[in-house]
Parts: structure tokens; C-alpha cells; sequence
């Protein structure tokens, strides 16, 4: 109600002094206003709305960094710089609404500025009243933030009035004369005074924004993004739009003067204090910035050191865009009026809070902030505030040119922040120095920032600066190659910043950067000025001593600046300079770990060097005379071990090194051969097998890297047109090649040469004959005299083709090259004809030997890519892959008609259908020749397969390589009688023969085989003697021979796999008996068979007098098993050979299990004999029982008895035709006797032939009638 009643006084004043006008110029100044006029003034308010800060980005702003209603993007500053209407659309009708009331638009100012100016502020203490009811009732919140919303916008309207009127109808200068001047006149020409006078007090109502309290500061963080806003940030926002537009106005206002200083008149006269408009402006701007930078100290005592750069100095866009407009005012004002600009006002203040620090612990800006780093602080605020000079007139990003910049303070902050007496800590001075790199980066060229921080620098360049804090991120760390530390330069000059840079480089590596960059943009002005100005300043730090005093993290210091200043300077006398010192330390005095880093260091400029396309003959000579020496007491024998291993981690570095070299090198012609030298080949020999490994890593890396890049020249040279500029001629550096190849092969082949006999050969000698055998097919030229005249079928013969070489090696050696198209067709140029022949010999022998040297108890099960010593089964399958797709290969297979895709990768699988293939390709050759040159080829393939085998005899095993041996030999034998059976293959018989069958050793009783051998010849041995017996089928020379030592085969190993007892399986799988059934089929079964069965006659089944041999039922269990299996076609000779001593064994044994097995042997007998004669009875039979009887009846009459009982149950007509012999048998023995008729004799005889029917009963009855006439 009081501030109703306020403003109908204030109305009901209005109306009088109107009608006062009215009377004095006889007219109304302010007409009635229809509503027509009412209802276009609120559209023209609506269309013409006033700028004001505003923190929401709207989807109208379009992505923009500030609001479209605010100063920038409005135009609002644009058009205030250029002198332009405020709102060129806007008041244009008669009357104004201002603060709710009606006034005339030309006059109101200038009638009632002291009223509106209460107005105002009246509204600013109602907003603030709302601004405390909000915090109190928060049922009404919705109503109070619609009416601040109000109230703020009729403030601002206010002072958006304030600047169109004096654009419009403020005068520039009016003088009143002595003559009488109307009072509208008089008050108009007063107005510029009073406006100085109320912006002054306004200032002084809305006081400082750092004395607004928290609850109203707290809304510049304010998270809402809706379109309603509280009171107090309304509140806030007003502040800002009011300090702001006092500073427009003020501005409008000396410009509308053309100039001309405003006193304020009355303020003078009341205070005696000068009050201007430029005075109350410059008051009015300082406040303004100090109290910003106190908003930015509060906003920094958040801002880590690692995040200066995305941590922003501003709470909310509104102040960023107060920022921007106070940039650009005071540097126009600058440049039209001679003023401070932006960076001269705030530099100030920021001294002002550097000196208060000096003093004290922390900084005190106003008596409410405390800044506890004001270093740290004014370079964030100044890398920030350099930033948003980044923005234009229009608030839009601006092209990046030249801007103003702020060295002078800059300087000043970079001597105080590398004060060595303040201590500075490494956190905060990466935080100061990465600060200048971005100032460095947007601001011109500025060589005493390089100055200042060398000065710094130069004294601790010793130091790890290091942040504990970081961790691991934060620690200094020698780089470990060359590459990399030409790769940290690189990142030094590059002009792109990434925002971990305070994670990822540490305050040095900063400086390195801005040392860089001030060089780069000074040689893009100014030439090599900027460079010969710092040469001095920097190398005047370095003497002999201060380089005497440099640690390993200080020389890896002094490397990086200087690969920096090779970089952006000039690369030559930057080397130069870097030796000529480097040569001021003495190698005695230096650790191994320094003199590596020296040594990566000069690789660097190597590489460097590399990279520029600059020969690389100084550096490479200096490097190489001291590796050379290194390596002469790494070789002498005299070197203790200890400096030995001291020693490697220099070696290494410099294998490692010139492997960058030639990795990184475009075309290895800028004498690269220089680094290597004689000093390798002392090397290589002195290795340990750990230290070897890196060092053969390398040679195969610099072959490879040298053919590759020869053959792209090749390529050079066969094309007609010119290479670029930027090419080496093909020519120079084919030469340079040539040079290389020489090198190596002087200088690393005899090591490599000399590990080709060794029996643990490492894969990377494989990789690297292959290398080298490439590199003799590329460049035969080069190749030493002992490989020419043709190097290329030399070394494959060296490493591929020679049975003395590792199955290892050439197995991976051949693995390389037989499927390079490129060594093939070289090789048939060269006419070596037969390399597809040594080939498969060498894969043969590979799969043969591929268990050499292999670990005992070692199975597939474990680890078969584990191969140190023995053959890689992946390798060895490539190889069986590669092999099958030779011509040679493909064309066998074909004519063997064998299915090709059958063949499995296995290589046991594939080498015994290679093996099949060649029997059955011989067997259906027809022509002498062809015959004679398929055996010389097959003996080709295999070898001296005897001598592959000897490295698994002499160690006994193991298993797995004797199994494979005797296997792979045994299927040779069984397919290729027919290539055995001639003269030119006979040799390897016999060879086979007595080494692997019939060794010394079987025929020693005192000795025994070895127990994996023994298993080998047990699994394998149907293999031989099914082969030999085919052999003995053979009309050949020989013939006898084989023969005898079938028989030799058979009697050892018959017996020794012969179980003591017939029970278990010992019997059934017996190798002989499993040869026998499995060849039943074939002709060569009966020559077996009937080997077989006379061996055991003659020496298993013989009697010693009348005690039976030793293991007699197992050896009739055996003969039983095979007359159950098959039919012998010739059953006459094995009954004449077995029935007698079967016979036997039925008189002489009485063991039940003996007789069982003998009774079942004979019964086979028969029944063979009887089933293969057409007669009733065999006459073979006949006449073996006959003869049985006639020498055994006289003793054992009763056993042959009863022997004939059990053939009668067999076959009786068998015994009914031998009655003749038995009576006559009968009779002769009574008669020797003398004694007459014997009854028992006589009893058994008629039990037997009562078993014979009616022959039998006919014959008792002439025995009785004999008996009877006697």
C-alpha cells in the first residue's frame, strides 16, 4: 500500500507539470492514447525487446557461446562501437511505457530524469524484497518469479530508453546564452551532467557485485534450464545488465559530447569532488574488473593444476560475455581515445594483488578474498581471458590472427615464477610454463619468454621434475630408444595441445615446446633472426664442466633440447655443436647407462638425419669406432663376466638403434652400411644365447628391410619415366644397396654359416639363411667367393639340401623358400633341375628325424610348439603342404592314381602315401629306362635312410622317434619289393637288414635291445617281413641271401615277443603272427609262412632227448592260432614239417594244457591235409603216421595207442587204412620179444580197432585166427 500511494503521488506530480507545460507552451505535451497507440507499443516492445545477460543457451542461439538475447550476438556492442542506434527499431511511437507509466519518448528524460532514475532504483529495492519473500514463502514462488521476471525487464527497458534517447535526441553541445532560453532547453542542456550525477548514484545503490550476498552469488551456478527463475538470479543478472549499460551510457555519452568532459555540476558543488563522466567511466571499469577477478579467485580455489586449461575463470556464460564486452570496449576506447586498454587495466590490478603477496602468506584483493596463489592465479586468468579474445564484436569465433597481447605482465609473471629463491614446486611451474605455452601459441613472437625460462632451466637441467602426486604419469623417465625420443621432439613442435599435456610432459618438455614455437613463428616472420639471437643465449650455458656435471636425466635433458633445436633450427650446426661438446666428456668417466643415452641420443639426429634426407656418414662413423671398440672387450676372453654383462645394455642399445635405422628408412641409401661393421661379427661370437636372440632379431629385420626396399628401387628402374625430387636416384641407391649386402655378408654370414652343423639350431639362424639366400637370388654380385659362382644353389645347398644340417633348420629354412615363385624360377634359370628331387629328400629326412634331440618321456600331449631341439609339427605340416604341390609331387600322385585331397596334412600320413605312390607308380611302369630312373629317383628321395636313423639308436630313443623310424622303413620295405629287388636298391636292403633288424646287438645273449627299440620292432616288424618275404619272390641274385635272413628275423624276434604262457594276448598280437594273417592274400604269405613255420620247427619244438622245449605251450598256442586264422594252400610240407614233432610232444608231455594245445594242432593238421587232397585219405598223412608208429611203437606202444584213438575220433578212415601197419607193427614186436602173444599190447590194439568198425572187427578176428593156428 505505501508503494501504491507512492506512485499516485508521483503520477498526480507528472499530471500537474504537464498541465504546467501546457499553460507555458499553450499545449499538451502528452496526448490522450488511444488504444490503437496502446496496443502497437506493446508490439513494438515485444519486437524491439532490450538486450540482457542471460545464462540459458535456447535452441534459437543455434550452438552459439552465448545467449541470443544478450550483448554480443544481439549486436548490442557492435552497434555501440560503430556509433549506431541502440534499437534502430525500437520507441519510435510517441509515448514510452516506463516503469508502467506513459511518457512522451523525446521528453521524459529530459523532464524527469531524477524521478525515472528513482524509479529505477525503487524497482531495484522491490526485486530485492522479492528476492527475501522468495526464501521465506515458498507458496508464492510461482507469482514472485513471474513479477521479478517483470520488474527486471522494465529496469532494463529503462536503460535500454536511456541509450536511445541520448543516440536520438540528445544535443551535442548547446551553450546558453544570456538570452532568455525556454526552460525545456535548459533542462536539456543540464541533462548530461545529472546523468553523470545519477549514474554515479546508482552505482553507489547497487554497490559492488562482490558485496552481493552468497545466496544471490550462488545463482550464477544454477542448474535450472527451465524458463522461470527465481527471483535473487534475476536480482544478480539485473546487477550485471546495470554495471554494464552505466558503462555503455557513460561511453554514448562522451562520444555524443564529441569528447567534451561532463562535469557533474551539482555533485561539485555539494562534496567538492570532481565527478566526470571519463572519471566516473574509468572508477566505474576498475571496480568492475576487481570485482570479476575477486568472482575468478573465488571460482580458482577450485581449479586443480592439472586442469588450468579446462577449468574456466567465469561462473556462468553471463560473466564470460561481460568479459568479452569489457575487452572489447576498452580496447576500441584505446584506439580512438588513447586510454588503457583491456590488458593494461587488468594487468594492474593483477600487480596490485601480486605485491599484496609478496608481503604476506596469500594475496587479499578486497577485505572478503583471500587468494592463497596469485602466481598461479594471473596465469589462469590471463591464459583465459586471452582466450575469449578468440570471440568478435558479434560474439562469433573469430579466425585466428594477430591479437593483442599482454607479454609485458607476462614476463614479469614468468621471472616470478622462476625465482629460484621462492622454491617453486614442479606442480605449479608445469601449471605457469604450460600456461605460457597456450599464450605462446595464440600471441606473436616473443624471444625473451625463451630467455627468461632458460635462464631457469639451464640450472637444473639435472632435475627429474616430477610430481609425487601424479604417480606413475608424473615421473621422469629416460626415453628408451632413439625413435622415441625423436618422437618426443616431434610432439615438442608440433604446434597442436592436447589438454593432459600437464599429465603427459612435465615443465621442461613444456618449455622445449614454447622454445619451438617462439623459433618457428620467428623464422616464418623474420628468418633464422629469432634463432641467431637464442644460439648464443643457449649455448654459451655449456662448458666443460657444467656437460661434467650432467646426469643421466641431465644429458637425456640436454638431447631433447637440442633435438629441438635441430628440428625448427638448423639440423648441421646443431650436430656439430652437440659433438663438440659430448667430446668434452671422457668415456672413462661415464657409466654404461650414460654412455647408452649418448649413443641413442646421436641415433636421434641419425634419424633425424634419415628424415631430411641428409647423408648420415659423420654421425655413422663416429658411432660405429666406438661400438667397435665396445665390442673388442665384449669379444677378448680376458673380460671378466661381470663387465661382459655390464657391457651388454650398450651393445643392445646399438643393435636396437640401427634396427631404427633401417625400419625407419624410405630408401637405405644415405651410407646406412656404415654402421655396420666388423664389430658384429666379434659380437655374434661372443653372445650368450639370451643376448643372441635380440642380436639375430636384427640381422633379419636389416635383410628383410634391404630386400624390400632394392626391390622397390628395381622397380624404379624399369619404369620409363623419371623418378620425383623426392626420390634418390635408382642408381646412387642401388649402389648404397650393394654396399649394405656386402657388408652383411662379410660381416654376419660366417656366424651364421658356422651355426649351420648345430644340433640345437635356433629358428632365427632358419629365418636368417633364408634371408641371406634371398638376398644371394637379388644380388649375386655380392656374395662371397666361396658361395660363387652360383650363390644362390650354393646356400640352398648349405642350409636346405645337406643331410648334416639340423631337420629343424630345414625345415623351417625350406619352408621360406620352395613356395617363393621368384627363388624357383631363379633356380631352373640356373639350371639346377633336380631341386624339386632334394626338396622332397630333405622333407622326407625332416619327417624321418623329426623327434631328434627331443626330451625323453616327452609327448605330443604337452607342448608341441615348444621346439628348441626338436622339429615343429606347424612347420613340418607346412612343409608336407608346400612338398605335395610340387609338379614332381603332383605327377606321382597322379600316376599312382592315388586321390590327391586325401592326403592329410599330417606329415606321417603324407609321407606313407608318398611312399605308396612310388611302389605303385613303379609297378605300373613298363619300359626298362623308366623303371631305372624311377629307382635311382626313389633313392634320391629317401637317402642313406639308415644313417637318419642312427641319432635315435645311438640315444635309444625316443620312443616316438624310433616308432616313426622303424615305421617310415617298414612301409618302404612292404611297398617297394620290386625297387629293393634291384641291384641298384639292394644295397640299402641289406643295409636295412643288419641295422635295424639284425644289429650286432641281437646276437649277443649277454646284451638285450633296448626296450624302445624293442617296441618299435615289435610294432613294425609285419611291415618287414611282409616286404622281405615279397622280395624273396623275386628271381634275383640275392635271393638266398634274403631268404637266410628272413629266417635270421624271424628266429630272433619270434622268441623274444613270445609270452612265457599262451594265456593273456601275448599270442594273438604276436608281429609274426599278425604278418602272417595280414598277408594271406598276397603271394609272398606262403614264402612266409613256410619261413615262419620252419624257424619254429627247427628251433623252438626241438626235444633235448626226451625234455620238451621251453615255452612249449605258448609256441603250440601260437602255431594253433595261425591254423584257426587262415588255410595254408601247401598243407603237405606243414604236416610233413610239424605233425612228426606234434606227435611228439603227445608222447613225451603229459601237461594237461600241452596236450590240449598239441590235440588241436594235430587236429588242424588233418583236417588241412584232408581238405586239400581229393583222396578219401591223404597219403601224406599215411605215410607220416606210418613212420610214426614204425619208431615209436616198440617203447610207447601204449601212447601210440592211444594217439591212434585220437586221430580215429579226427579222421577214421585215416586210421583204418594204417590197420596193416599197426598189426604188422604188432606182430614184429611180439617176435623180438620171444615171449609169445602180448596181452596188453593185444588189448589196447583191439580197444582201438573196436573204435574202427567193421575194418576193426574184421581185423580181431584174423588176429584171433592167427593167434589160434600159432
Amino acid at each position: 500500500m505505501i508503494i501504491r500511494s507512492h506512485f499516485m503521488h508521483q503520477k498526480r506530480l507528472k499530471i500537474q507539470k504537464q498541465r504546467k507545460m501546457d499553460d507555458n507552451f499553450g499545449g499538451s505535451l502528452t496526448p490522450p492514447v488511444s488504444p490503437y497507440v496502446i496496443e502497437r507499443m506493446e508490439m513494438d516492445m515485444e519486437c524491439c525487446r532490450p538486450p540482457f545477460f542471460s545464462c540459458t543457451l535456447a535452441q534459437r542461439d543455434g550452438g552459439k557461446s552465448f545467449s541470443a538475447d544478450g550483448y554480443l550476438i544481439s549486436g548490442s556492442l557492435n552497434r555501440l562501437l560503430l556509433r549506431l542506434d541502440p534499437s534502430p527499431t525500437g520507441y519510435e511511437a510517441d509515448t514510452v511505457d516506463i516503469f508502467g507509466f506513459q511518457w512522451v519518448t523525446e521528453m521524459a528524460l529530459v523532464e524527469s530524469p531524477k524521478l525515472l532514475f528513482g524509479l529505477l532504483r525503487q524497482k531495484i529495492s522491490c526485486l530485492e524484497g522479492l528476492t527475501q519473500a522468495s526464501s521465506r514463502d515458498f507458496g508464492l514462488a510461482n507469482s514472485l518469479y513471474v513479477e521479478a521476471d517483470e520488474i527486471r525487464q522494465q529496469c532494463v527497458n529503462f536503460l535500454q530508453y536511456i541509450k536511445v534517447f541520448i543516440f536520438r535526441y540528445l544535443e551535442s553541445s548547446r551553450g546558453l546564452n544570456d538570452e532568455q532560453v525556454h526552460p525545456y532547453n535548459e533542462l536539456e542542456a543540464q541533462l548530461p551532467s545529472l546523468l553523470v550525477e545519477e549514474l554515479y548514484a546508482l552505482t553507489l545503490f547497487i554497490g559492488h557485485l562482490r558485496d552481493l550476498s552468497s545466496n544471490t552469488l550462488a545463482n550464477f551456478s544454477i542448474q535450472n534450464q527451465g524458463k522461470v527463475f527465481p527471483p535473487s538470479w534475476h536480482l544478480l543478472h539485473l546487477h550485471l545488465d546495470i554495471h554494464w549499460s552505466v558503462l555503455e551510457i557513460l561511453h554514448m555519452l562522451g562520444d555524443k559530447m564529441l569528447g567534451q568532459v561532463i562535469y557533474a555540476h551539482q555533485f561539485m558543488n555539494l562534496t567538492g569532488k570532481n565527478l566526470t563522466n571519463v572519471s566516473l567511466f574509468e572508477d566505474h571499469c576498475n571496480n568492475l574488473l576487481h570485482d570479476l577477478i575477486v568472482l575468478a579467485i573465488n571460482k580458482y580455489t577450485k581449479v586443480r593444476p592439472s586442469e588450468v586449461l579446462t577449468m574456466y575463470h567465469y561462473q556462468c556464460n553471463c560473466i564470460k560475455e561481460l568479459w568479452v564486452l569489457l575487452i572489447h570496449l576498452l580496447d576500441h576506447r584505446n584506439k580512438v581515445s588513447q586510454t588503457e586498454n583491456f590488458w593494461s587495466c587488468c594487468s594492474n590490478h593483477l600487480r596490485n594483488l601480486l605485491q599484496v603477496a609478496s608481503g604476506v602468506e596469500g594475496a587479499c584483493l578486497s577485505d572478503a578474498t583471500h587468494c592463497k596463489d596469485p602466481q598461479g592465479f594471473s596465469w589462469w586468468l590471463v591464459t583465459h581471458l586471452t582466450m575469449l579474445y578468440m570471440f568478435d564484436r558479434n560474439g562469433a569465433p573469430r579466425e585466428k590472427k594477430q591479437m593483442e597481447n599482454n607479454w609485458s605482465f607476462t614476463e614479469e609473471l614468468l621471472k616470478l615464477s622462476s625465482n629460484n629463491q621462492a622454491g617453486i614446486l614442479e606442480e605449479n611451474l608445469r601449471m605457469h610454463v604450460q600456461c605460457c605455452l597456450t599464450l605462446s601459441n595464440i600471441w606473436d613472437t616473443n624471444l625473451n619468454v625463451v630467455s627468461v625460462l632458460w635462464e631457469y632451466y639451464s640450472k637444473h637441467l639435472n632435475s627429474s621434475f616430477n610430481i609425487p602426486w601424479l604417480g606413475l604419469k608424473g615421473l621422469a623417465s629416460v626415453s628408451k630408444s632413439p625413435l622415441s625420443m625423436l618422437e618426443m621432439t616431434k610432439a615438442c613442435c608440433c604446434d597442436e595441445q592436447s589438454s593432459n599435456l600437464y599429465q603427459s610432459q612435465n615443465s621442461f618438455q613444456l618449455f622445449l615446446r614454447i622454445l619451438a614455437l617462439q623459433i618457428s613463428k620467428g623464422v616464418e616472420t623474420t628468418g633464422m633472426h629469432p634463432w641467431k639471437q637464442l644460439k648464443g643465449r643457449i649455448y654459451s650455458k655449456f662448458h666443460q664442466r657444467k656437460m661434467q656435471e650432467l646426469s643421466e636425466l641431465g644429458l637425456q635433458n640436454f638431447f631433447s633440447l637440442f633435438l629441438v633445436l635441430a628440428a625448427v633450427a638448423g639440423i648441421e650446426d646443431v650436430v656439430s655443436r652437440v659433438a663438440d661438446l659430448l667430446d668434452l666428456l671422457k668415456p672413462s668417466k661415464l657409466s654404461i647407462a650414460q654412455q647408452a643415452l649418448i649413443w641413442k641420443g646421436y641415433f636421434a639426429f641419425l634419424l633425424m638425419y634419415e628424415e631430411k634426407n641428409v647423408d648420415i656418414s659423420f654421425l655413422a662413423t663416429k658411432l660405429s669406432a666406438n661400438f667397435q671398440i665396445v665390442t673388442k672387450e665384449f669379444y677378448l676372453k680376458t673380460t671378466d663376466h661381470t663387465r661382459k654383462v655390464t657391457l651388454w645394455p650398450l651393445l643392445a642399445a646399438y643393435i636396437e638403434a640401427v634396427q631404427e635405422v633401417f625400419e625407419t628408412s624410405s630408401y637405405l641409401h644415405l651410407s646406412e652400411e656404415k654402421l655396420l661393421n666388423e664389430g658384429f661379427s666379434l659380437l655374434y661370437r661372443a653372445c650368450r644365447e639370451s643376448e643372441l636372440n635380440a642380436a639375430l632379431t636384427f640381422l633379419q629385420v636389416v635383410l628383410a628391410r634391404l630386400r624390400s626396399i632394392h626391390n622397390r628401387t628395381s622397380q624404379l628402374l624399369l619404369q620409363p619415366h623419371a623418378p620425383p625430387n623426392s626420390l634418390p636416384a635408382p642408381l646412387v641407391a642401388k649402389e648404397r644397396h650393394l654396399a649394405i649386402a656386402s657388408v652383411l655378408w662379410r660381416n654376419f654370414f660366417p656366424f651364421v654359416k658356422s651355426r649351420r652343423l648345430s644340433q640345437t639350431p635356433s629358428p632365427q639362424i632358419a629365418d636368417i639363411a633364408a634371408g641371406f639366400t634371398l638376398l644371394a637370388m637379388d644380388m649375386p654380385s655380392t656374395a662371397p667367393s666361396d658361395l660363387q659362382p652360383q650363390p644362390l644353389i650354393s646356400m640352398v645347398q648349405l642350409f636346405g639340401w645337406d643331410d648334416m644340417v639340423h631337420p629343424q633348420l630345414v625345415c623351417r629354412y625350406l619352408t621360406h623358400l620352395i613356395q617363393n615363385s621368384s627363388l624357383v624360377d631363379a633356380l631352373t634359370s640356373l639350371g639346377c633341375s633336380s631341386y624339386q628331387t632334394f626338396s622332397v629328400h630333405s622333407w622326407f629326412r625332416c619327417v624321418l628325424q623329426q623327434h631328434m634331440n627331443q626330451p625323453l618321456g616327452f609327448t605330443e600331449k604337452m607342448d608341441s610348439t615348444r621346439t628348441v631341439g626338436w622339429v615343429n609339427m606347424e612347420q613340418l605340416a607346412g612343409l608336407t603342404r608346400i612338398v605335395y604341390k610340387l609338379p614332381e609331387v603332383e605327377n606321382l600322385l597322379i600316376e599312382a592314381q592315388l586321390d590327391q585331397p586325401a592326403v592329410k596334412e599330417e606329415p606321417k600320413t603324407a609321407v606313407f602315401v608318398f611312399i605308396k605312390a612310388i611302389g605303385k607308380a613303379y609297378s605300373k611302369l613298363q619300359t626298362l629306362g623308366d623303371k631305372s630312373a624311377l629307382v635311382s629317383k626313389a633313392l634320391d628321395y629317401v637317402g642313406d635312410i639308415v644313417k637318419y636313423t642312427k641319432p635315435y639308436l645311438a640315444n635309444k630313443g625316443p620312443p616316438e622317434g624310433l616308432h616313426l623310424m622303424y615305421w617310415t622303413v617298414g612301409c618302404i620295405v612292404k611297398y617297394w619289393p620290386l625297387i629293393l629287388s634291384t641291384s641298384k636298391a639292394q644295397q640299402l636292403l641289406f643295409r636295412i637288414i643288419d641295422c635295424l633288424l639284425l644289429p650286432h646287438t641281437v646276437f649277443q645273449q649277454n646284451k638285450e635291445l633296448p626296450t624302445a627299440m624293442l617296441s618299435a620292432i615289435r610294432d613294425n616288424l609285419s611291415l618287414y617281413l611282409q616286404g622281405l618275404s615279397a622280395i624273396i619272390g623275386q628271381t634275383t641274385v640275392q635271393t638266398t641271401y634274403v631268404k637266410q635272413q628272413l629266417r635270421n628275423i624271424i628266429q630272433q624276434y619270434f622268441g623274444r615277443f613270445l609270452p612265457s604262457s599262451p594265456t593273456g594276448s601275448g599270442i594273438v598280437n604276436h608281429p609274426i603272427l599278425l604278418a602272417l594273417c595280414e598277408s594271406i592274400a598276397m603271394p609272398q604269405g606262403q614264402t612266409l609262412r613256410k619261413a615262419v613255420l620252419l624257424v619254429i620247427t627247427e628251433n623252438y619244438m626241438q626235444f633235448r632227448a626226451h625234455a620238451p622245449p621251453p615255452r612249449l605251450a605258448a609256441v603250440l598256442s601260437f602255431i594253433h592260432e595261425l591254423f584257426r586264422r587262415n588255410q595254408s594252400s601247401d598243407a603237405a610240407s606243414e604236416a610233413k614239417l610239424l605233425l612228426p614233432t606234434v606227435l611228439k610232444c603227445l608222447i613225451f608231455v603229459n601237461e594237461p594244457q600241452v596236450k590240449k594245445l598239441t590235440s588241436e594242432v594235430m587236429r588242424c593238421i588233418i583236417e588241412n591235409c584232408q581238405s586239400s587232397t581229393s583222396c578219401q585219405v591223404c597219403p601224406h598223412l599215411t605215410s607220416l603216421l606210418r613212420q610214426f608208429i614204425q619208431e615209436y611203437f616198440g617203447i610207447y606202444d601204449q601212447q601210440v595207442y592211444s594217439i591212434m584213438e585220437m586221430i580215429t575220433a579226427l579222421n577214421c578212415s585215416l586210421v583204418i587204412n594204417l590197420i596193416p601197419a599197426l598189426s604188422q607193427t604188432l606182430k614184429d614186436t611180439e617176435h623180438k620179444r620171444g615171449l609169445g602173444r602180448n596181452n596188453s599190447q593185444r588189448e589196447a590194439y583191439r580197444r582201438l580197432l573196436v573204435l574202427l568198425g567193421e575194418e576193426g572187427q574184421a581185423e580181431i578176428i584174423n588176429l584171433e585166427k592167427v593167434s589160434d593156428k600159432a
